[in-house]
């Protein structure tokens, strides 16, 4: 084990953490985790403006049975799903189109939330005014969308920080937006509801992962012909790219000095990853082709670099397949440059161009567990799986209603 623990384990997983890690004997998603689920509908009616197209895109959740013909004249309402993590304050809002859905509008922005919660175990001052700042924007997009079922979650951020509930009380008086504090296993659950399709065709065991601002989930699955996998074992560990980044101190300027650091990121994030991988390793190492699929900024970033895109592009980027050997390349490239030759490449920039070490730390930490040979690269993880579990559970709820009325027209 390190010798350095992960922040929130020292004292305990925390009131919201929940435990870090467990078997799950048959973990499914035929129906959204009520506890955890408290959808919010638009405080204000809006007026629905025409779709923006820089925000759309189609996404491809479990399919689901449409409500019977004639009980509504059509399914036109719009769902959102809002993501605060540690570092980004992300939106979805997205209309049913079959049996996926359409984003009809979108936000991203860097928040940087966590920003020195490792060491002082609060939001502070700034962060919280940032992230406010982008949940304002977020909330006049709800309001102006005809938004019929929305829901609001925070992660690892609040789970751990002392005034996260504070915080998230301020946010519901200030914004109207009530943010739910999901424990690490909902995490987890809805970043593979939100991605699991982009898969490696197979039939081997599978490990989905979230390498996340504060946290990093990983999720091994069983991949059949059903439309949602089932769970059989998951990890949530408090090492995510700014929780990391933060607790390590930064290297001397030398390329000595950024290969330690470097060393004692990978020893710390390992040694976190001990309990999942020593019950993983039978079937890690088993005679089944074993598949890897990755949601998070750091394995998008890492596929735009091994692309040489000159600027992002998600089509090219979410379901790429791209050979594990060549993602440990450029993250042991990344690791070695300086914080200002990194910032020139154009998918990394000023943003990303600090966090992206303890990214790549992180992912190879998890390729030393989970040996594949193929790394899947999915952009969408929480909002997708927000928005998949929102529709299907609204589909249902009509087709109860509208065979309510049949018997009662009977």
């Amino acid at each position: 084990m390190a010798d350095h623990a992960p922040p929130d384990m020292i004292t305990g997983a925390g009131k919201h953490g929940g435990k870090p890690s467990g078997k799950v004997a048959d973990f499914r998603y035929k129906r959204p985790a009520q506890p955890d689920i408290r959808p919010e509908r638009s405080p204000l009616p809006g007026v629905e403006p025409a779709d923006d197209p820089s925000g759309e895109h189609t996404g491809r959740p479990a399919p689901f049975s449409a409500p019977p013909p004639g009980t509504r004249p059509a399914r036109r309402q719009a769902f959102a799903a809002l993501d605060l993590g540690t570092n980004n304050c992300r939106l979805l809002i997205a209309r049913p189109s079959g049996e996926h859905f359409t984003v009809i509008d979108a936000f991203s922005r860097v928040v940087r939330l966590g920003e020195g919660l490792a060491t002082s175990g609060r939001l502070s001052d700034a962060a919280m005014d940032r992230a406010l700042a982008a949940l304002h924007v977020c909330a006049d997009k709800l309001r102006r969308r005809n938004v019929h079922l929305a829901r609001s979650v925070a992660t690892e951020a609040c789970r751990r920080a002392v005034n996260g509930d504070a915080f998230i009380e301020r946010v519901r008086e200030e914004t109207g937006i009530a943010l739910d504090i999901i424990s690490a296993q909902e995490e987890a659950r809805l970043a593979v509801l939100g991605c699991h399709v982009l898969l490696e065709d197979g039939e081997g065991p599978a490990v989905v992962f979230d390498i996340g601002g504060g946290s990093t989930e990983l999720v091994l699955i069983e991949a059949g012909d059903t439309p949602v996998p089932r769970i059989l074992d998951w990890l949530s560990v408090p090492w995510g790219v700014v929780s990391l980044t933060d607790s390590v101190p930064a290297p001397d300027g030398t390329a000595e000095g950024r290969q330690a650091r470097y060393a004692k990121m990978r020893q710390l994030v390992s040694g976190a990853f001990t309990p999942f991988a020593d019950r993983v390793a039978p079937v890690a190492m088993g005679e089944d082709k074993v598949r890897l699929l990755g949601t998070s900024g750091t394995v998008t970033t890492l596929a735009s670099v091994h692309l040489e895109l000159p600027q992002y592009d998600r089509q090219a980027v979410d379901g790429l397949i791209v050979p594990s050997a060549d993602m440990r390349g450029i993250c042991q490239r990344l690791s070695t440059m300086s914080g200002d030759q990194r910032r020139t490449l154009p998918t990394i920039g000023d943003d990303r161009a600090n966090l992206v070490v303890a990214g790549c730390a992180i992912l190879e930490s998890i390729l030393d567990i989970w040996p594949a040979e193929m790394l899947g690269v999915a952009d969408r993880g929480i909002r997708e799986g927000i928005l998949r579990s929102l529709i299907a559970a609204d589909a249902r709820a009509e087709q109860s209603r509208a065979h309510l009325q049949r018997n009662r027209g009977v």
